[in-house]
């Protein structure tokens, strides 16, 4: 059973194993003297659904005691529980508004989404791999609709949820939010930080269709946090974070460096989007597409960004070379 106590705020974290580089997903209980919050909600498995009443239990606590729950972003393991909570127990449940057209499932937003990702790999030159993962995104839509959010979704305050500074963190997810307090100074994280491994910015819509910049606002994200005074980081996977700006520094060198790898392989004559994504995650290519793609067009919008890189469209595909 772990705890933590500052003044007004007492924290039960819940974390659940997991086999997958993630290794845990975690949640959050957040007591104070008014309310009962949880800090997103695990993936929709029995694991984490006993791993949460057990620790309700530890502490004299039920599902009923809830009175809301705040989700850092919309993504399937931080948001599995939520529907399952709330059809035994009604509350309110608070997220970024960018969220409620992806949780909700809306079927416009995800057509929209998937014109997005048609556009995005055709002029990244990904061919037959490209429309490989279009027709996964187009069955995913029949296949997941189950999987929609059916609590009362509420948008998040700006200024405090449960005595919490809300701050926006976009990057891993458009969606993304932080919850801060300055007495304790603590951090809940969601995805933006995590101790093992680095965060991937996934490239995404916005909600008029237009690419947004996401590992550039990752970074902005992590820069930000460097400015708050923090002493403890409750992620959304892995161990808690007590070195958070020595962590961040290091994420951001990680860009860096890899960003110049990917200059030397533009040299060498690999010019697109996708060249570049089979030459430098070779079997992780085919095995993790979407991320790869990801990882590889942030790194390029990050290098155009900072004029080191120009771009030229052939055939209809972006070719870049080195400034």
């Amino acid at each position: 059973m772990i705890e933590l106590k500052k003044k007004c705020h007492e924290v039960f974290p819940i974390f659940v194993p997991n086999r997958s580089s993630l290794k845990t997903i975690n949640f959050f209980i957040v007591k104070t003297d008014k309310s009962l919050t949880l800090i997103d909600a695990g993936f929709n498995t029995d694991d984490c659904y006993n791993a949460l009443t057990t620790t309700l239990k530890e502490h004299n606590l039920s599902i009923a005691d809830f009175t809301d729950i705040v989700l850092t972003h919309h993504h399937i393991d931080h948001v599995g529980l939520v529907n399952r909570i709330v059809a035994e127990h009604p509350i309110p449940v608070y997220v970024h508004p960018r969220s409620i057209p992806r949780l909700t499932r809306d079927k416009n937003f995800l057509e929209m989404r998937i014109a997005f990702f048609t556009e995005l790999y055709d002029t990244m030159g990904c061919k037959e791999t490209g429309k490989r993962q279009i027709k996964f995104l187009r069955e995913s839509i029949e296949k997941n609709k189950n999987n929609a959010i059916s609590a009362n979704l509420l948008p998040l305050s700006q200024h405090t949820q449960a005595g919490f500074e809300v701050i926006e963190v976009p990057g891993h997810a458009p969606d993304q939010i932080a919850l801060y307090n300055q007495t304790s100074k603590w951090l809940f994280s969601g995805d933006l930080l995590i101790n093992h491994i680095s965060s991937n910015a996934l490239v995404e819509p916005d909600e008029n269709g237009k690419r947004m910049l996401t590992l550039i606002d990752h970074m902005n994200s992590l820069r930000k946090c460097q400015t708050m005074d923090i002493e403890t980081v409750f992620p959304g996977h892995g161990v808690l974070i007590e070195n958070a700006n020595d962590l961040i520094t290091k994420r951001l060198n990680g860009v860096e460096e890899k960003a110049d790898k990917l200059q030397t392989l533009i040299k060498q004559g690999h010019t697109t989007a996708n060249q570049l994504a089979q030459t430098f995650y070779k079997k992780n290519y085919d095995k993790q597409f979407s991320l790869v793609m990801s990882e590889i067009i942030g790194h390029l919008d990050y290098l155009e960004h900072e004029k080191k890189l120009t771009k030229k469209i052939v055939d209809g595909v972006w070719h870049y070379q080195v400034a």
